[in-house]
């Protein structure tokens, strides 16, 4: 009687493990959980995803069998499929980083090792942050089309991941993408532009501490629209450093308007990332704001 009480009185929390992001490392994700969660507050479940999608469709059983505490271990792509079905609910998200980028994670101050990222969990405090929505798909680091788009796209074809293969895609595809032409609304602003890429950043950065938007804030119920004009070849490099020293919003290509709807046309149909992940809409997209609707647990 004593013992079922007891264990009746833990928090049911469920661990969600892509098994192919970062490198894989499966076993020891599970060694580390077991070892590091505080066994005495916590009755921790493991379920390892099959396919893509797969993380939704386990956070919504596990939500609706009353589970408040779901737990993404991957990259921003299973972060983002997790989410998309706690956004507006009371469950509250937690992340173990373990992708290429780990964006929202390092916007949060989540650390990227494992063992310190469980601490998080035990001790942390919640916070409420914004969720971007693109038509009827989420993000909460960043959406866009446009050269990441096509990035995204690419890298999603190739069998390795991991950090340095996402670089070499980016130097490959530089080589040949072409800005194509846009029409933009910003909260009733019109605007006619041939951009190189157009970014919609809740986060501060793509991942890697590649920051499109240094000063974007993900609580602010604002999103950084990020519009980056074409620019010649030889400017790659100096770009690519401003992404990594913060500096990128001092660059005379690049534009940040802030706004709460933004509205995205081409005559083709737009192909975009959502936090990485490549997606295909129609030739319009209404990107809005969804202001504090995400519960995630961070560093207290």
């Amino acid at each position: 009687m004593n013992k079922k009480s007891h264990k009746s009185e833990k928090e049911r929390i469920v661990f969600i493990i892509n098994p192919v992001s970062g490198e894989g490392k499966t076993d020891k994700l599970v060694h580390l959980i077991q070892h590091h969660i505080h066994l005495k507050s916590f009755l921790p479940e493991l379920i390892v995803t099959r396919y893509k999608g797969h993380a939704t469709k386990i956070a919504r059983k596990f939500i609706k069998n009353g589970v408040k505490k779901i737990i993404a271990v991957g990259g921003d792509g299973t972060v983002n499929e997790i989410a998309s079905e706690l956004a507006g609910k009371e469950a509250v998200l937690g992340i173990i980083p373990h992708g290429s980028g780990n964006g929202l994670a390092r916007h949060l101050g989540i650390p990227l090792r494992s063992e310190t990222a469980l601490n998080v969990l035990n001790t942390g405090k919640i916070k409420r942050i914004d969720a971007g929505k693109a038509n009827n798909r989420l993000f909460f680091c960043t959406c866009g089309t446009g050269f990441d788009a096509r990035v995204g796209k690419m890298f999603d074809k190739q069998d390795g991941r991991g950090f340095m293969n996402y670089v070499r895609t980016v130097i490959r595809e530089l080589m040949n993408y072409r800005p194509k032409k846009y029409r933009i609304r910003i909260d009733g602003n019109k605007y006619r532009q041939r951009a190189f890429l157009i970014t919609i950043a809740n986060s501060g950065q793509y991942g890697g501490n590649a920051y499109i938007a240094p000063e974007a804030r993900i609580d602010d119920g604002l999103l950084d629209i990020c519009i980056f004009r074409p620019f010649p070849r030889f400017a790659s490099v100096i770009l690519g450093l401003r992404l990594f020293n913060r500096t990128i919003d001092k660059s005379r290509y690049l534009d940040i308007f802030k706004g709460r709807e933004i509205i995205i046309q081409r005559k083709k149909n737009i192909r975009m990332h959502l936090d990485g992940e490549p997606v295909k809409m129609n030739k319009k997209v209404k990107v809005t704001v969804l202001a504090g609707s995400l519960r995630v647990i961070v560093p207290g």
